[in-house]
């Protein structure tokens, strides 16, 4: 009898163990979700090693003087001591570039404010990446390179005090419809490169030049509870992408506000006819963003342009307020392109169009080859979405590129343009798609 109940016991566990192992959370290709994307803990900026409060160093709170040099000298001091916290208390400090150092940290109390100047040569020219390529252009606002456990934290600001730069761009264009995003010299806030294990949260970034927030072949980056804004009116501030993910793997972008004229997170990697064979560049992967709320902005997540290959892309819990477009894919024939293995679902809220893909071919560049690159989008699912929008499927069809092995389940659209060309994509499967209060059917082939 004790036996016959060992053995009940052991099955019972197996059956538990086997349904864990299917209930796992999972990524669009089958791998298991570490349990690192579910461990989210505050910076705890009392563990990170003595605190550099600027205001004790000579720095005065003053938005008209530029103090770039003090505030260096202290990131330079902690590092050289081995490392600390450096504090932004309440006040406005005006600053160019800062680089900071292994084992610094930078933390934004409630208050706080580093802003950045409005002339361009205050910022530091240096090679950096900038829209998928290694190049000589302008540092951030706040670098970290090779700075591995680096922490961004507070209830502070960045504030990258751009309508000098804005303005500035869209005269540029006025005269030169053809100059491009580069053209005009504006600086972003934050780039993170060649670095583990990053976190940055609770801060407001706000008012970019130029991108908000980039980060370049970083592994184990969390980004939290952020604020990332920038302006559509009354002057619109171009290219102020809200997160640009370059060449990055496991990041987590979870309870976040986004709200910016320009896509809020893209996905880029690299862009041009041999992309895919520069050592500079590489594909982005293991990405979940989660319960986040997104304002006006182009696109909530973007595949491009810059982008050569990304994949394993979880999009869940989220709300939509007066966004351009939920997904898009922007399919660029310069440049050989992979989107595959992403999910989007458990979506509600308000956009002008749901699903967006067409030839991407703004600065268009085969570098002296023949022919089109031929790109891929494929094993994209969008499941349980509950939105109101303009146009449900604003996708063309073309020789550029191949769509396949996509699902639309449970979904209830309110449209004004609600017709699904399902020839477009091969292998369509459509379940439970309610539009306008009918029912979508499969298409028989």
């Amino acid at each position: 009898m004790n036996r016959k109940i060992f053995i009940i016991a052991l099955l019972m566990i197996a059956v538990g163990a086997a349904n864990t192992v299917r209930s796992q959370d999972r990524f669009p290709d089958g791998t298991p979700v570490s349990d690192w994307f579910k461990k989210v803990e505050p910076t705890r900026i009392e563990t990170l090693g003595k605190a550099y409060r600027i205001t004790d160093f000579g720095v005065v709170a003053d938005s008209t003087i530029l103090q770039t040099e003090k505030i260096q000298a202290v990131i330079d001091q902690a590092h050289q001591g081995g490392g600390g916290v450096i504090i932004i208390p309440k006040g406005t400090f005006l600053s160019g570039s800062l680089f900071f150092k292994p084992k610094t940290h930078l933390h934004l109390e409630e208050g706080g404010v580093l802003k950045g100047s409005d002339d361009i040569s205050h910022f530091e020219l240096l090679e950096t990446r900038m829209e998928g390529q290694t190049l000589k252009y302008f540092a951030a606002l706040v670098n970290a390179d090779k700075v591995d456990g680096f922490t961004v934290s507070g209830k502070g600001t960045l504030d990258g005090n751009g309508l000098r730069y804005w303005k500035a761009f869209w005269l540029r264009r006025g005269f030169n419809p053809d100059c491009t995003n580069m053209d005009e010299m504006r600086p972003r806030i934050l780039y993170v490169s060649n670095s583990k294990d990053v976190q940055v949260s609770g801060i407001h970034l706000k008012n970019s030049p130029f991108w908000t927030s980039h980060y370049y072949r970083c592994e184990n980056l969390k980004l939290v509870d952020l604020r990332i804004t920038a302006p559509e009116k009354p002057v619109k501030a171009p290219s102020s992408d809200a997160v640009d993910l370059d060449n990055c793997h496991n990041v987590l972008i979870k309870n976040c506000y986004m709200s910016v004229n320009d896509d809020a997170i893209a996905l880029k990697g690299g862009k041009g006819p041999t992309a895919d064979k520069d050592p500079n560049n590489g594909p982005n992967y293991n990405i979940i963003i989660e319960d986040c709320t997104f304002g006006f902005c182009h696109s909530t997540l973007t595949c491009g342009s810059e982008s050569i290959h990304s994949y394993n892309v979880i999009y869940r819990n989220n709300t939509l307020d007066g966004a351009k477009r939920m997904l898009q894919l922007k399919m660029r024939p310069d440049t050989p392109q992979e989107y595959e293995n992403i999910l989007i679902e458990n979506v509600k809220g308000t956009a002008d169009i749901m699903l967006f893909i067409r030839p991407w071919t703004q600065f268009f560049d085969l570098k002296g080859e023949e022919g089109i690159k031929l790109s891929y989008a494929r094993n994209i699912t969008l499941r349980n979405i509950e939105l109101e929008c303009n146009v449900l499927f604003d996708v063309s069809n073309s020789n550029q590129y191949e769509l396949s092995d996509f699902t639309f389940e449970n979904m209830k659209i309110k449209a004004k343009r609600p017709h699904i060309n399902q020839d477009f994509i091969t292998n369509f499967t459509l379940k439970n798609v309610m539009v306008n209060g009918k029912e979508v059917l499969q298409k028989q082939r």
